[in-house]
């Protein structure tokens, strides 16, 4: 172990050395993000790697286990999209309704083992790419939110409320949230083999068998994804960027005009 630390710490520095470089003659802001984050990364994973070796049998340490990946999950998305404690129910909201649909289908189908070694390992999966997903779907609404605002403000001035006159802006936020995770289930086999289906093999599992393990990933990311990306984008699209004295009079009008015509 100790004399395959050495090269690890190399290529990682060099690596890193490679990423600041570019980022730096790129004129890139907060260049240093990257090693900040590998360093960071390490670690975590030297902390947890010490800790899942007493705990990965023991259901109810798991379950632990997974409540902090939850909850650091969510906590970094609400920060990500802006940080109120209203955004951050919402995003903690979404993510749970995401992973608690599909793990509850991924152990209930049989497709995987109900033990405590298969719940952290999809769980973590699962938590960390809903997390992305949720991230993007609200970046993308904030931003295509206040990027719109004169469309906005037309179909509000229409009489439109502020879900429907925001109603497309989430719709593609959804879209671009699940890009990413489209586009690596497409390509899987083709341009990537990815880290469950490697580690399964490395851990000594038939290639049939890790094939069978990953697309059950793969189907727990996009669904994972879905659900919590369409939650965030739907629940925040109306007032995430839209100033609140707008809102105000736009549905005071709206309701004005109710009365009238009643």
């Amino acid at each position: 172990m100790i004399e395959q630390l050495w090269p690890t710490i190399t290529a990682v520095l060099v690596l890193l050395a490679v990423a600041v470089t570019v980022l730096t003659l790129a004129g890139v802001r907060h260049r240093w993000a990257a090693g900040v984050a590998v360093f960071r990364g390490a670690l975590q994973l030297a902390a947890i790697s010490f800790i899942l070796a007493g705990v990965i049998t023991d259901p109810r340490w798991v379950a632990v286990a997974l409540a902090v990946m939850f909850s650091v999950a969510a906590v970094t998305a609400t920060r990500r999209i802006g940080w109120t404690l209203t955004r951050f129910g919402i995003v903690a909201g979404a993510m749970a309704a995401g992973v608690a649909i599909t793990l509850a289908v991924i152990f209930l189908t049989g497709a995987l083992e109900p033990s405590a070694r298969y719940a952290l390992a999809i769980g973590g999966i699962v938590i960390g790419n809903a997390m992305t997903a949720v991230t993007l779907a609200g970046r993308r609404t904030a931003q295509s939110t206040a990027g719109r605002f004169p469309e906005v403000e037309g179909w509000l001035a229409l009489g439109a409320t502020p879900r429907q006159a925001t109603l497309d802006i989430a719709r593609e936020a959804v879209r671009e949230a699940l890009i990413p995770s489209t586009d690596q289930t497409k390509t899987t086999g083709l341009v990537t083999l990815p880290g469950a289906f490697v580690g399964a093999i490395f851990g000594g599992v038939s290639p049939l068998e890790a094939g069978r393990f990953q697309i059950v990933v793969l189907a727990g990311i996009m669904a994972a994804g879905a659900v919590g990306a369409t939650i965030v984008a739907f629940t925040l699209a109306p007032t995430l960027m839209l100033p609140a004295d707008t809102v105000r009079r736009m549905a005071n009008r709206n309701q004005a005009h109710s009365a009238t015509r009643s």
